[in-house]
């Protein structure tokens, strides 16, 4: 089983997909959709999920830096809730701050064009999202496992 994640935009979804083992996240493509058409995404998704037996979907939520829930992450929150109830599919939240930050330094350290980065930068994004997820969730297993000895 593998996992989706996905870094939700105002026109654009950037979409990423982990390994069979859970270890290794990959940007695959970013969906542009028209400003708030967030049901026009849950075709693309369905084909996703089905494309690459995924069972757990991360969806970055863009938090405020004092770690309130501004209006952006409340539209995130609203399209989780639409995403399972269209997919079935459990939707797990993952803090996203500075997420897009990141994955645009690292285009420009790759020396990327601007308007190359225009295209690559939100499925990156989705990548830095699903990568922590994938990061904590191992952590938290060998944890466990630390514990059990």
């Amino acid at each position: 089983m593998r996992y989706l994640g996905l870094d939700l935009g105002t026109r654009t979804l950037g979409v990423s997909v982990s390994d069979l083992t859970r270890t290794i996240a990959s940007a695959i493509t970013t969906i542009r959709f028209e400003e708030g058409n967030y049901l026009s995404l849950i075709e693309p998704l369905k084909q996703l999920v089905a494309e690459y037996g995924i069972g757990k979907i991360v969806l970055g939520l863009p938090k405020n830096m004092n770690n309130s829930i501004g209006d952006r992450a409340q539209t995130t929150l609203e399209f989780k809730e639409l995403v399972e109830n269209h997919l079935g599919i459990e939707v797990v939240m993952q803090d996203e701050r500075l997420s897009t930050v990141e994955a645009t330094n690292y285009l420009l350290e790759a020396d990327m064009s601007r308007k190359k980065r225009k295209k690559k930068v939100d499925a990156l994004a989705a990548n830095i999202i699903l990568q922590a997820y994938l990061d904590k969730e191992r952590e938290e297993i060998n944890h466990g496992r630390k514990d059990d000895i």
